[in-house]
């Protein structure tokens, strides 16, 4: 049976301080999630723990005195209302989420692609070229998998997103491009063995027809190493959601994922 778009594990609300929409509240998201017949909906706020240090005042406004202001989330029959973050790896290899923080929260997703961040997820050296980005993707991700995390509820976000080069697509395509076949082989195989989620998220998707194989080289090779995949509208504002639909039809037909491909929360 084909991959259906049942859930959305990364979807923000207005209390993440990037959206910009105040109608993108918790009982929004419960409608949308009705009125989509969608059984699972993770709100996924941006997260830093209050107890590690922070160099970005962005992040550190962040917490979870703030990220709980959200809750308790509304409920309906059918659908699970998950509560969960999107939380950090700055370039020093520190995550923001403390241990004792893990049960707090049902999903845990870890992007590797803020690169816009310089001086917090990424040096100056490190974003000084194609290479040295391709490289610190390569790391990021090989720290992510060395940590003792709840891996069962934890989802790799926006692997492949345009801020790894926010304003130069040929750089972004070079970045892809340098990324040598057999770390990824190794890397998401790795994955696969934790069982990690590999979320396709809508700003991955949005490619020409010429891009195609440089973009999903690395969801086709999680595929070929038999990652689990979840579906991110990433959604900060309520328009967002038609886009997000076009990107889960486009990685799922390119994926031909099945059902059994799909990454299950506990």
């Amino acid at each position: 049976m084909q991959f259906t778009y049942d859930h959305d594990l990364h979807v923000h609300s207005c209390r993440s301080t990037c959206s910009k929409d105040a109608g993108q509240t918790t009982e929004f998201l419960l409608q949308y999630a009705l009125e989509n017949r969608l059984s699972t909906i993770c709100l996924t706020n941006h997260f830093w723990d209050e107890k590690l240090p922070c160099s970005d005042d962005w992040y550190r406004v962040q917490n979870l005195k703030h990220v709980t202001q959200d809750l308790p989330l509304p409920q309906a029959e059918g659908v699970r209302f998950l509560f969960g973050c999107e939380t950090e790896l700055d370039f020093r290899g520190t995550l923001g989420i403390t241990r004792e923080n893990f049960d707090r929260f049902d999903f845990i997703a870890i992007p590797l692609t803020h690169f816009n961040k310089v001086g917090f997820v990424l040096t100056e050296e490190q974003a000084s070229s194609a290479q040295n980005k391709a490289r610190t993707w390569l790391e990021r991700l090989s720290r992510v998998l060395s940590m003792d995390l709840p891996f069962a509820k934890t989802g790799l976000a926006h692997l492949a997103c345009p801020l790894i080069s926010r304003y130069d697509r040929e750089e972004y395509l070079a970045v892809l491009d340098l990324l040598p076949q057999r770390d990824l082989d190794d890397l998401f195989s790795e994955v696969a063995r934790l069982g990690i989620g590999v979320e396709i998220n809508t700003r991955d998707f949005f490619f020409s027809e010429e891009e195609t194989e440089c973009v999903m080289r690395m969801f086709y090779t999680a595929r070929e190493c038999g990652c689990k995949f979840y579906l991110a509208s990433d959604a900060h504002e309520r328009d967002y959601f038609e886009k997000a639909k076009r990107s889960f039809a486009r990685a799922i037909a390119l994926l031909d994922l099945q059902e059994t491909d799909k990454f299950l929360l506990p």
